[in-house]
């Protein structure tokens, strides 16, 4: 297949009986060993009283990460730009810029990324998602070369100011296609847990887009949900294993759920619903993984594909990162210029 870029959305997630400081060392494990396959970038989502995930701060994983790897891109897919001042958000990203010269992304997101009670205890109103276009527009002011480009008259994010870490629109419908190609940015759209709008989505991004000076041509990214394991039948019972946890999750919410409670919820519209998330996966050998990568890319019109391992364990999670590499052709490769 085409060499085009390879990535990682990491969630670092907290496995059962696992404790967050060992989810967050296995990131450190998985970030090492996508560097070393040839992966370009990995991304880590904001999230916010979700046990089974501990990317809550983006910013400060990326800045542990960065740490402990020399070349990989890092970056938030993304910040909830609605739970935060874009003047601090620039202030973050700029300090991870002139940390990490080069290496550092900026996926912003205008959901909230948690449920309205947690919300409130992020002191955010839930109507603050209405301003995302005009918060977007005040982020690329602050990181901006010219400090006249600043919202407000005097105001530099320092750093950030002249850091021009680059921005990508995140989104899973029209909103967001539609924002990244007004301003002329860069697109990801979630597939791997919101696949409805896909092509749609993607298709106005693309004869919509406005060029802009940095970025000429769209550029889109679509999420897509790999497993690897030595046939097909066993990639296919671990995603079953994968849903059938979320759905625990989600019905449960910390409390126990018996086995036959678990399978009559998966009969259910909330088991339909899980299951829907995941219309975009590839299962199976690296032969599978292979077919499957080129088919949705060829589908969805991407430039690039960012994965999502799911799994239940991390060995799991881990041979499915080197089978991805070997099926899709990274080993080897030279890192993709930096934006």
């Amino acid at each position: 297949m085409t060499r085009m870029p390879l990535s990682l959305i990491d969630f670092c997630t907290v496995d059962p009986g696992e404790s967050i400081g060992n989810s967050i060392a296995r990131s450190v494990e998985i970030a090492q060993a996508a560097e070393r396959l040839g992966y370009s970038r990995i991304w880590y989502a904001e999230h916010h009283n979700m046990p089974r995930i501990s990317s809550s701060a983006p910013a400060v994983l990326i800045a542990h990460i960065g740490a402990q790897t020399s070349r990989i891109r890092l970056g938030a897919g993304g910040v909830m730009l609605p739970n935060h001042a874009p003047y601090i958000v620039a202030e973050q990203f700029g300090m991870l810029a002139e940390m990490y010269p080069g290496r550092i992304d900026l996926g912003i997101g205008r959901a909230p990324g948690t449920d309205m009670n947690t919300l409130r205890a992020v002191r955010r109103s839930p109507h603050a998602a209405d301003s995302f276009p005009e918060d977007v527009r005040e982020l690329q002011g602050y990181l901006s070369d010219d400090p006249h480009d600043a919202p407000i008259p005097g105001v530099r994010a320092i750093p950030g100011e002249g850091t021009q870490v680059p921005l990508y629109v995140l989104g899973s419908s029209l909103f967001g296609a539609s924002l990244a190609a007004q301003l002329g940015l860069p697109y990801a759209f979630a597939s791997h847990f919101a696949p409805t709008h896909l092509e749609g989505a993607l298709s106005y991004y693309r004869n919509n887009y406005h060029p802009s000076e940095r970025y000429p041509e769209p550029y889109a990214i679509a999420g897509l949900t790999m497993i690897g394991a030595p046939s097909r039948e066993e990639s296919e019972a671990e995603l079953e294993r994968v849903i059938r946890a979320r759905v625990r999750a989600q019905v449960g919410r910390g409390q126990p759920v018996s086995e036959a409670q678990l399978d009559a919820f998966m009969n259910s519209h909330i088991g339909e619903n899980v299951r829907e998330m995941f219309r975009y996966s590839v299962l199976g050998t690296e032969e599978d993984l292979r077919r499957g990568c080129e088919e949705f890319a060829e589908k969805a019109g991407v430039q690039e594909i960012m994965v999502s391992l799911q799994a239940t364990g991390h060995e799991t999670r881990m041979r499915s990162l080197e089978m991805v590499a070997s099926a899709c052709g990274l080993s080897g490769l030279s890192r993709p210029e930096s934006d």
